[in-house]
């Protein structure tokens, strides 16, 4: 049996997020940000906010990771907690004041990290990958999605 890494997309998809995610990181770091906090950050970013259980679900993240990534940004000061007026167990999360002045220098550094990985690709080229990116991942959402059991289920 002969494995080559190089021909696995898995892998090889899992080393480019590692890449980007150090990349990301080392540049985030002076800001006192991280790559983990990226996808609570760009579903917040629209000044907009959400429950713990939205941004898991949009995410893509697990809850208790969520839980874990949210009590970090508050901890840092980049996120805010509301509970809601109406429903007390509610609780609404944005971007604190801090997170969104830093939006602008977040925002150009994951377009630097991006543009510089996808330097050795022509326009072309860029645009295949990322749709086929797309699709890659709504397959696997998509399987995800049909092999978990539904309530109604089980």
């Amino acid at each position: 049996m002969s494995l080559n890494r190089h021909q696995s997309a898995g892998y090889m998809t899992n080393w480019a997020a590692r890449l980007f995610a150090r990349a990301i990181d080392q540049k985030l770091k002076p800001l006192g940000f991280s790559s983990g906090y990226l996808p609570v950050f760009f579903a917040l970013a629209d000044g907009g906010a959400r429950t713990q259980k939205q941004l898991a679900r949009d995410a893509g993240i697990e809850q208790p990771t969520m839980a874990a990534t949210l009590n970090r940004m508050e901890r840092d000061g980049l996120i805010t907690r509301e509970k809601d007026s109406e429903d007390r167990r509610v609780t609404h999360i944005r971007l604190s004041p801090e997170a969104r002045e830093n939006a602008k220098d977040i925002q150009a550094i994951v377009d630097q990290v991006n543009e510089a990985a996808l330097s050795g690709l022509n326009s072309l080229e860029q645009r295949v990958f990322l749709d086929a990116l797309g699709k890659v991942t709504t397959s696997l959402a998509k399987a995800e999605d049909e092999d978990d059991p539904k309530p109604d289920d089980q």
